[in-house]
Order: C-alpha cells, then sequence, then structure tokens
C-alpha cells in the first residue's frame, strides 16, 4: 500500500492512523510508553508503532476500515 503524501499525525484513541513502515492501517486504543498502539479493522493482534511512523488516514482507507469493522460485527458465530 502506497503512504505517499500522507501527513504525520498525533491520532486519538478510536480513530484511524495508518503504520508508514509497512503501510497498515489500524484503529488506534491508545498509548503504551512512547509508542502508539494500533488494531487491525476487524479485530486481531494490536501492535506498536512509534508516533513519528504514524501518518493520518486518508478518508477512502478510513470508510474501508469501517466496512470491514462492520463486517466482521455482523458474522454470525461458527
Amino acid at each position: 500500500m502506497a503512504t505517499e503524501g500522507l501527513d504525520r499525525c498525533t491520532p486519538e484513541p478510536g480513530t484511524f492512523a495508518v503504520d508508514g513502515r509497512d503501510g497498515r492501517v489500524g484503529r488506534v486504543m491508545g498509548l503504551a510508553g512512547k509508542d502508539v498502539r494500533l488494531r487491525p479493522p476487524g479485530g486481531g493482534p494490536e501492535w506498536s508503532c512509534p508516533p513519528d511512523a504514524l501518518q493520518s488516514a486518508p478518508p477512502g482507507v478510513v470508510l474501508r476500515a469501517r466496512v470491514t469493522e462492520i463486517n466482521r460485527e455482523g458474522q454470525l458465530p461458527r
């Protein structure tokens, strides 16, 4: 995923951000020391990202992430 042109950001918990190191998108869960904890849309293990590597998520990326979460919530138990 190309992340050129995205701005550095100081994200609020609950918002989406892009890990500029590898382009992964995650919901900001909070801080862990100096790092920001991110969780992938739809769930999964959190990961840490240094604040200087975070980038704001553009609207299209946020929309895809929200759809992923909504679809995940709507799945029936197996």
